[in-house]
């Protein structure tokens, strides 16, 4: 009996900022540990960027950044593909394919579209029909796993009704029907200013930060009024939730007795989770200055995923286009 085939794990890393503490611990750290569970595809997603990042100069920063970090932070490329999501044109094909059989409520009923709009950003058709290019990116690869947090299982679930919309109007079976992974062991990391950390919200801490702006960033974690000598509660300390993230059990109970017992202060805190931080991130801090200085193999590991993930996507495309009434494949492929 031949052995199971190992599913496939998809997901896409938007290059909309630095990537920051809340990235890696929620995101991140189970991405390079899938990476050897399943068949590991992750591309970073420069299209869906576009919605909120309109530099040039900066996006074009942003996702040689992403590259940088995964690498740096343990992708290994023989393990798992990643690639740039704009060069795998097949998908944005696929986007329209799927569009003209969505209905105009399923998208509407978005949460992150209804979430964004209430921050303020401008309502453009792109950022409304974000759930259609991810499904398509889902989809495209035949991803059984999507790894997700709880917020945007929603995403998948839309995935799944678009798939089941094209089958039923073309009276076929085109795609593989993905499912929601919850990320296990992810973590919601709060800010310095003690909210969720999100780029939106400016309150992160990066992950390659070092030196002073890390110092002060870390020193710009908001505490209470509590002075050196009261009792603080740690689980209401913001430097003490970060801090259990880092470092070992023993660390972690040690600053949880300071705390409790008084004569210890935030600022003594501080310090504690800047070394952890410098600790924590030191080998990788170290291989991503080598991956930067190597601009040529960083691009080489891009341009062989993208190779490998155009082989899955165009197989998924012809297929969605003979079942419309097109050609297999468009004439110059």
């Amino acid at each position: 009996m031949s052995a199971p085939a190992r599913p496939r794990i998809l997901s896409g890393i938007q290059p909309s900022g630095k990537l920051h503490l809340g990235n890696y611990f929620g995101a991140i750290r189970q991405h390079i540990a899938l990476q050897h569970e399943g068949s590991a595809y992750y591309f970073i997603a420069d299209y869906h960027a576009l919605t909120t990042l309109q530099d040039r100069q900066l996006f074009a920063e942003a996702v040689r950044d992403v590259a940088l970090d995964y690498l740096a932070l343990g992708l290994d490329p023989s393990a798992a593909v990643l690639w740039r999501q704009s060069d795998v044109p097949e998908v944005t094909e696929l986007t329209w394919l799927l569009a003209t059989v969505t209905g105009m409520g399923l998208l509407e009923r978005g949460h992150s579209y209804k979430d964004k709009i209430a921050r303020g950003i401008t309502p453009r058709a792109g950022l409304f029909l974000y759930p259609v290019l991810m499904a398509a990116d889902i989809l495209a690869f035949e991803s059984d796993l999507v790894p997700v947090g709880k917020d945007q299982v929603q995403h998948v679930e839309m995935t799944q009704d678009m798939a089941e919309s094209f089958h039923a109007a073309y009276g076929c079976s085109v795609f593989v029907r993905p499912e929601a992974r919850l990320a296990e062991g992810a973590a919601v990391v709060p800010g310095i200013d003690g909210q969720k950390m999100s780029k939106s919200y400016g309150n992160t801490i990066e992950i390659f930060a070092s030196g002073k702006p890390l110092k002060k960033r870390v020193m710009s974690v908001v505490t209470d009024s509590l002075g050196v000598d009261d009792a603080k509660d740690p689980e209401s300390c913001t430097i003490f939730q970060l801090y259990r993230l880092m470092a070992s059990e023993a660390q972690t109970g040690e600053m949880a007795e300071h705390l409790r017992r008084g004569g210890y202060g935030y600022g003594d805190a501080k310090k504690e989770l800047l070394a952890a931080i410098e600790s924590t991130f030191a080998e990788a801090r170290a291989r991503r200055i080598e991956l930067a200085a190597d601009p040529d193999h960083v691009e080489d590991v891009l341009a062989t995923g993208a190779r490998r993930a155009r082989e899955v996507a165009r197989r998924v495309l012809g297929a969605a286009r003979e079942a419309v009434g097109m050609r297999g494949r468009p004439i110059d492929a």
